[in-house]
């Protein structure tokens, strides 16, 4: 499953913290999608991987200025 979460215009942790409270309702394998405008997203999303052990499985800009990390649920 694929959920998605925007994050756009909120500025870091706020799309992190949220994005934490989302992933214990999914389940090992379910993807996050998650929207985010905010430049240092990638990159705390990446630390919170590192940490959680989800896995970050990608983080492309599919507009100018918009960062779509993808993250698959560990199980």
């Amino acid at each position: 499953m694929i959920r998605q979460y925007d994050a756009r215009g909120l500025k870091c942790p706020i799309p992190v913290l949220k994005a934490r409270k989302i992933i214990k309702e999914l389940q090992p394998g379910d993807i996050l999608e998650i929207d985010a405008t905010d430049p240092g997203a990638p990159k705390d999303f990446a630390h919170f991987c590192e940490v959680t052990g989800n896995r970050l499985l990608d983080g492309g800009e599919p507009e100018p200025g918009v960062f779509r990390i993808r993250v698959e649920v560990a199980g």
